[in-house]
């Protein structure tokens, strides 16, 4: 009890800076696959190189945001206050402990200056890395969206009135008293502080909220975020996912086999584009629904795609009259109607005949009904189940760890760049680990990250003899 003599204010530490973190850190394991050499001169043009005060070492600025996507920091004010302290952030940003951090305004001037094309370029290039890295397959590709809350309050949601759709040249005709309607008969609600946010809801009987969605497409081998696309939060996801498969097939050089996805996609056009591209559609049909003056639900109708004629249960035809945007409506003969014995169960009494729309390609959306009704097969629910786990749990893992559930900043720009910040956060730890395991020295540990990661394909323990199936790269780790 004679008290603590040996400190010193002065700070001499003799040895290598990095032995003071951890192995394990998930920073240290991380800065084994980082490769950012790349990137001065991709964003040299975003400099002046002949004038101006000393910048920020643009590696340096990427590796401080990046590591606080890892620590679930995800303000720069924060950020840049916990790097002051934090010798692991410190060691992984390249920045000496003698040396001033950089202000926390001065990453949001580099996001601003770079733009979030090159923040897309940077997520392309930890895709490539999972790619060499033997991670990725581009065959089968699981698909999904997610809403994520806008930075805004509810204050600020104000309805839409007629001089904006005026100045939009939507509706000339518009009363300057009347509100904008949406395609549900009611008024359009707006942000005032971020208009590209929209009110949406993930399912019914959730309140709509104001906010963006992103469009996510992971490959089945390892669960490598392949795609990333953002939009409002009124974004159709059917129209997102081809183009999202012509990206992939961009990025990886692998046309996609098999897509899967939930039955948001269950729809005509998305299993007839499917058919159309030699892709094996996993996807749920959506349910059907039946109106309520429809007593007779309209599945009982037989529809033939060659003499394109629609057959009710009373065996009588109904013939198309008109087009819509959906598709083509099919209505019968009046006379025909009247006198069916069927009438009070199939039509209200104010109607005169029975109208049907098939909408375009509803004959691949018949051929996916039947065959999920005679049951899919072990292979294909086994598929179905893994994307549960991978595009759900990729958006699960975003925003419980990566502070992704709220939009950081406003304007969709902005949250194109979070959300291939985050991508690229999820692709580099899942390369890591995938490659490296938590625990070197530990191979039972290695086996187990590397099942989880989904580089092991199958690992069969028999007394103390491993028989493993690994990739090449994942071998050589």
């Amino acid at each position: 009890m004679i008290g603590h003599e040996d400190w010193q204010e002065d700070l001499f530490i003799p040895g290598n800076w990095a032995a003071l973190i951890p192995d394990d850190h998930i920073l240290k394991q991380v800065d084994r696959v980082l490769d950012f050499s790349w990137l001065a001169a991709d964003v040299r043009d975003c400099y002046c190189s002949d004038g101006g005060r000393p910048s920020i070492p643009p590696e340096v600025a990427l590796r401080l945001m990046i590591a606080g996507f890892f620590q679930q920091i995800v303000k720069d004010r924060q950020l840049m206050r916990e790097a002051q302290v934090n010798l692991a952030i410190r060691w992984f940003a390249r920045l000496r402990l003698d040396q001033a951090m950089p202000d926390h305004s001065s990453l949001t001037r580099i996001r601003q200056r770079w733009g979030a094309e090159r923040f897309k370029r940077i997520f392309t290039h930890s895709v490539q890395c999972c790619l060499d890295a033997g991670l990725v397959s581009g065959e089968v590709i699981h698909v999904d969206g997610t809403l994520v809350r806008a930075d805004v309050s509810w204050s600020s949601v104000v309805v839409q009135y007629a001089e904006q759709t005026l100045a939009e040249n939507v509706d000339e005709g518009a009363s300057s008293a009347s509100p904008v309607l949406s395609q549900a008969g009611q008024p359009k609600k707006r942000s005032t502080t971020d208009p590209d946010a929209s009110l949406a809801t993930a399912r019914k009987g959730q309140p709509m909220e104001p906010c963006f969605k992103q469009f996510t497409a992971v490959d089945s081998q390892a669960g490598i975020i392949v795609d990333v696309a953002v939009a409002t939060g009124e974004a159709d996801e059917g129209a997102q996912v081809f183009t999202q498969l012509e990206r992939v097939a961009e990025v990886t050089g692998i046309a996609p086999t098999t897509l899967t996805a939930d039955s948001r996609l269950g729809i005509a056009s998305v299993y007839t584009g499917c058919e159309e591209r030699q892709i094996t559609a996993i996807i749920p049909p959506q349910r059907l629904t039946r109106r309520k003056h429809e007593r007779i639900p309209a599945c009982h109708f037989r529809y033939d795609p060659v003499h394109r004629v629609v057959t009710c249960p009373g065996r009588h035809c109904l013939y198309p009259s008109a087009r819509n945007d959906r598709g083509w409506v099919y209505q019968g003969v009046p006379p025909i109607c009247q006198a069916c014995p069927l009438r009070a169960h199939c039509i209200a009494p104010s109607a005169r005949v029975r109208v049907i729309v098939i909408v375009d390609g509803f004959a691949a959306l018949l051929r996916a009904r039947r065959e999920k009704a005679r049951g899919w097969d072990a292979t294909t629910r086994a598929c179905q189940r893994r994307h549960r786990g991978l595009v759900e749990g990729v958006h699960g893992e975003a925003k419980c760890q990566h502070g992704f559930r709220r939009a950081l900043r406003r304007g969709l720009a902005n949250f194109a760049m979070q959300s291939y910040l985050t991508a690229t956060v999820i692709n580099i730890k899942r390369l890591a680990r995938g490659l490296f395991g938590q625990i070197a020295g530990d191979w039972r540990a290695k086996h187990r990250l590397l099942m989880r990661c989904g580089v092991i394909n199958t690992v069969v323990v028999r007394k103390y003899t491993v028989v493993t199936t690994l990739p090449a790269i994942a071998m050589a780790a």
